[in-house]
């Protein structure tokens, strides 16, 4: 149920976007809120409260809201609160996010290396992944794991390209204990 709630209203925020040509807009406003909301997930919290009743909760969230984002967003704040799907907000902004990188063509990578990589490491990554890929750019959140030994790890969505020390060297340790 909870897949169904982020695909519906984050396809309807979306599709809004796109019919008021405020993708980009939206896109920024939508990411300034993910950060507020990690960051105070007391008010989600008070927004989920049995005992704190819907036109309150509701007014907790114009009075927060109203004058800060768009009414667009106001009125996905006050929709999730009425329909009591507050607690997947985070689900339903995060879908729309996903869905503007897909329209946008930028991909999103993780790449855990053994050691802290430079700039120019980055770059050069950066650059390879978009030459080996369909995007146009690349997000890429790096990350540093010291078991690796050397090499890399790159994960775009379900694919992963494991070309670590540490894997290869599992991988030759499983043949040999195979001969």
């Amino acid at each position: 149920m909870a897949k169904q709630v982020d695909i519906t209203y984050g396809n309807a925020l979306f599709e809004l976007a796109l019919e008021e040509n405020r993708i980009d807009a939206l896109y920024e406003e939508v990411q300034a809120l993910m950060e507020l909301l990690k960051e105070n997930m007391d008010l989600i919290k008070i927004l989920e409260h049995p005992r704190i009743d819907k036109d309150e909760k509701k007014k907790i969230v114009e009075d927060t809201f109203g004058n800060r984002v768009s009414d667009e967003i106001t009125g996905l704040m006050v929709m999730v609160v009425e329909k009591e799907h507050i607690g997947n907000i985070l689900d339903i902004l995060n879908y729309f996010i996903k869905l503007v990188k897909k329209q946008k063509n930028i991909g999103v990578a993780s790449v855990t290396s053994a050691i802290d990589l430079s700039d120019s490491q980055k770059a050069a990554i950066e650059q390879k992944l978009i030459e080996t890929t369909n995007y146009d750019t690349m997000e890429i959140a790096y990350s540093v794991d010291k078991s690796l030994i050397g090499g890399l790890v790159i994960r775009i969505e379900d694919r992963v390209v494991d070309s670590s020390i540490k894997t290869k060297l599992d991988k030759l340790s499983k043949t040999l204990a195979k001969a």
